[in-house]
């Protein structure tokens, strides 16, 4: 029927009757907050681009997982930087690697009362800044692959609840699922960056995981920004190698993707709202231009609606605020 018989205003008139027939909803049971690790005691590097993060000591990032827990979030996704860099990431495969440190002292605290996602890339941890081992001036694939593999297990031994291939490489995931699994971490979930795009929004997280390249670029590893098929591929190839998770990276650029992702395959999704995206916001807000809790929660809405069912992000312990009060 049409107007005036139907008015679809009429259920949107009261408040409760628009909660009760809301068609998404976010709980904190569906947030991850990324957590950036430094070497040192009773450390904290404010990052200038991305406001209210830090660059924390193990001491301080344990404290902040409490406050996180505090406020309902139960899953937090760990970046490392390194006290010495080298040229092909194995600095960040050993038992006392910065990462690995971070996950025993956060288990010894808090034990399974929080999820922890452990990043495997090697960008961080590189000189050239690159995320993996440079050979005739590009990033070969498979010794990339091998370090990868190595650093996934020696965070697993160190008690990571999930292990986050971020690299971008060719069958990487398949690697990561053997070595797991050849050593008894079979029960181990792998959540693949499946979709992650070469983009301009990831600039303030380079400042915060000091993982700026020093020359060049990523386009020869992360996707084109103009692909929606070729993303369908990698995904199904992730699935197909033994990905539990799989991730779209960044977030609101791409909600296409993430709807498309939905659609096409019976798999839970993860979507990263990257530095860039909070970043902007908080620009934004610093200036009065929006008003920021209402803006962070559309995100976020956006996110869900388009069919995620994580969301990465650094608003992550304020959206669990808002919940809270509602």
């Amino acid at each position: 029927m049409s107007f005036p018989i139907t008015r679809l205003r009429r259920l949107r008139k009261n408040p409760i009757l628009r909660g009760m027939i809301s068609e998404t909803t976010i709980s904190a049971d569906d947030l991850i907050m990324p957590l950036f690790v430094c070497p040192g005691t009773n450390i904290n590097n404010p990052i200038s681009s991305m406001p209210g993060n830090s660059q924390l000591s193990i001491d301080l990032l344990v404290e902040e997982c409490a406050k996180i827990l505090a406020v309902g979030v139960k899953s937090v996704l760990l970046f490392g930087i390194p006290e010495s860099k080298d040229e092909t990431g194995e600095v960040a495969c050993g038992h006392n690697s910065i990462v690995q440190k971070a996950i025993r002292a956060i288990k010894e605290r808090f034990g399974n009362d929080i999820l922890i996602v452990a990043d495997v890339c090697n960008c961080e941890y590189t000189t050239h800044g690159h995320c993996g081992t440079i050979v005739d001036g590009d990033v070969d694939n498979d010794l990339t692959v091998v370090t990868l593999a190595k650093q996934s297990l020696s965070l697993a031994q160190a008690g990571a609840d999930v292990i986050a291939p971020s690299d971008m490489m060719d069958g990487r995931v398949k690697k990561i699922r053997e070595i797991l699994d050849e050593n008894g971490f079979s029960q181990t979930p792998i959540m693949a960056y499946s979709a992650k795009y070469a983009s301009g929004f990831y600039g303030p997280f380079r400042e915060a995981a000091e993982s700026a390249p020093k020359f060049g670029d990523r386009r020869s590893y992360q996707m084109n920004p103009a692909n929606s098929d070729e993303a369908m591929r990698e995904i199904a190839l992730d699935i197909e190698e033994g990905a539990d998770i799989v991730m779209v990276k960044p977030a609101m650029s791409y909600l296409d993707i993430i709807r498309r992702t939905k659609d096409t395959f019976n798999i839970p999704i993860a979507a990263y709202s990257v530095s860039g995206e909070f970043s902007m916001v908080k620009a934004a807000a610093a200036n009065g231009w929006i008003d920021e809790e209402r803006i962070m929660m559309e995100i976020a809405m956006s996110i869900k609606r388009a069919g995620a069912d994580i969301i990465i992000t650094y608003y992550a312990k304020e959206i669990a605020e808002v919940l809270n009060r509602k």
